[in-house]
């Protein structure tokens, strides 16, 4: 098989994908590749226009910073998103070791009657937000045994992801950048070492900046991608939310169509053999 980068491999999720497939996350089919977040918005109102700009079904919300209903008399995240139209993804953010974690997700799961799919990030420190591994790794296996449906951001580390695969995680989240920095994917071939080994879905999560990032990371084989500030920090963040989802329809598109293998040298558009003269 030939990668979408032209390089020799073996991967067979390659070989079965088609344009209409869905997403599917612990069981549920979703049409949308993209999933966006919630912070960092002017407000509730342009969180929902966003949302609706990007056609994301998924959308992750951080249970420290949003309320969920938590707080009375403030604004409430649900009446702009509504369960039954989005699926919400509780995360972790701002946890950093595995005790934290597990508090928050069982609160998200108290706060919305029994939600079970939740996002795992724990921390490592608050310069760089890399995940703390071994944090990670236990809190993973907590919450798997306490019956969550886990979505897990980790590095792009190979022998991690296949090591949160094995404890039963239901997709595997690592950074393409640092999150929030806007550098893009940093590393393509730990990504796609991931994507051809792993037996559930592999998302981007953290470091894309601009459309192209999206597609590239979508060309490579992911199965979706997780954006926050490269929406909400733009200049347009409706606008942007458009762009992104016309990217990672396009990189969707692009790896299932294959991508011709690179050349050292040139290779006339047109063929020269019967040419009249």
């Amino acid at each position: 098989n030939l990668t979408p980068f032209g390089v020799s491999g073996d991967n067979s999720r390659m070989n079965t994908p088609n344009i209409n497939d869905p997403l599917v996350i612990a069981g549920k089919p979703y049409r949308s590749r993209l999933l966006t977040g919630t912070g960092k918005f002017t407000d509730f109102t342009q969180t929902r226009l966003a949302t609706d700009a990007a056609g994301a079904e998924i959308v992750t919300v951080a249970l420290r910073r949003t309320n969920l209903g938590q707080n009375k008399g403030e604004p409430n995240l649900l009446d702009f998103l509504p369960p039954d139209l989005f699926t919400l993804l509780p995360n972790t953010a701002g946890c950093y070791d595995a005790d934290d974690a597990v508090r928050t997700c069982q609160l998200a799961r108290e706060l919305l009657d029994g939600h079970r799919l939740v996002k795992l990030e724990v921390l490592g420190d608050p310069k760089t937000l890399f995940p703390h591994v071994t944090q990670t790794l236990l809190a993973a296996e907590r919450l798997v045994k306490d019956g969550f449906d886990v979505m897990v951001y980790t590095s792009d580390d190979p022998i991690i992801a296949r090591q949160l695969e094995q404890i039963g995680c239901v997709a595997i989240m690592p950074l393409a950048a640092p999150i929030g920095s806007g550098l893009g994917i940093q590393n393509k071939w730990n990504l796609l070492e991931i994507i051809e080994n792993a037996n559930v879905p592999v998302l981007v999560d953290a470091g894309v900046g601009t459309a192209s990032d999206a597609t590239i990371a979508m060309e490579l084989g992911c199965d979706g991608v997780l954006m926050n500030t490269a929406i909400a920090a733009a200049r347009n963040p409706v606008m942007m939310a458009g762009a992104m989802r016309k990217a990672v329809e396009a990189g969707r598109e692009a790896f299932l169509a294959g991508r011709m293998a690179k050349r050292r040298y040139a290779n006339a558009s047109s063929p020269i053999d019967g040419l009249f003269f």
